[in-house]
């Protein structure tokens, strides 16, 4: 059975400082999941939901990607390649934060790849900082069971990190929502661990509504919790790390890992 052109996610993040002192915190998520082939099927499913123009909620294809420079579909298949992953005509499904009253911020959002059987083969962690940069993170996934990959951190993310160590992933199966792992590691010591646990929804206007109504702030609250995060890092003394020049490639291929990541 074909998926729906667009579903939604509610759940929520959980971010844990390790070193050089213990922080954490949690908050909701609200999240959207399109394919990117079917926008104008997406487009019709509530006249709360928009893409390409303004709305309560709404999608716009230069917010990704290459940023209008090519057809999201285009820039996916490329980036999948990468990593040596082809899709044979399969969906892409990008899992991102939508835009709520003109205003988007995505830390990070999740393009799935599927082959024509539609089994998910591959994964793209496209990530923002709120510098206005992004670097993507590309890998080959196991269709059926939890995924476990790495890279070496090449972008800046958060001023209280450097880019030093790896990222590792643990990513399970998308069917009932996301359910990610990410560790920052650095010699080997855990420094730092965010997840996201989401579940699906159908995007009916009553579940649009009712997330209008019930979080007013759903997008620009995420800017505003990282900013206040990182105000509690610099008053106990975190150390501050500027902003080193971007790295010059587009995208890191992350590689695969036969061992769970360290609890």
């Amino acid at each position: 059975m074909r998926e729906a052109p667009l579903t939604l996610l509610t759940g929520e993040t959980t971010h844990k400082r390790f070193v050089p002192f213990e922080q954490r915190f949690r908050y909701k998520l609200f999240m959207i999941d399109i394919d990117i082939d079917r926008l104008d099927d997406a487009h019709q499913v509530s006249p709360f939901f928009s893409v390409n123009r303004p709305g309560v909620f709404s999608f716009s294809e230069k917010d990704h990607g290459s940023r209008g420079a090519c057809s999201l579909r285009e820039w996916a298949d490329a980036k999948f390649r990468e990593a040596g992953v082809e899709l044979a005509g399969g969906a892409v499904r990008l899992t991102t934060f939508p835009r709520h009253l003109f205003y988007k911020f995505a830390p990070i959002s999740l393009w799935f790849g599927y082959d024509a059987d539609g089994d998910v083969k591959g994964v793209i962690y496209e990530v923002n900082n709120t510098f206005g940069e992004t670097h993507c993170y590309v890998a080959a996934t196991a269709s059926d069971s939890v995924s476990l990959h790495e890279a070496d951190k090449v972008f800046h993310v958060s001023p209280f990190f450097d880019i030093s160590g790896q990222y590792r992933f643990t990513l399970r199966p998308p069917e009932k929502g996301v359910n990610l792992i990410v560790d920052s590691v650095g010699s080997e010591t855990r420094t730092h661990m965010a997840t996201i646990q989401t579940r699906r929804m159908p995007a009916t206007s009553a579940n649009l509504l009712k997330t209008a109504v019930s979080r007013p702030l759903s997008s620009i609250g995420v800017t505003l919790g990282i900013h206040w995060e990182a105000l509690k890092l610099w008053l106990k003394g975190a150390k501050y790390h500027s902003k080193p020049t971007p790295p010059s490639r587009e995208a890191t291929v992350a590689m695969g890992k036969t061992k769970e990541p360290a609890a």
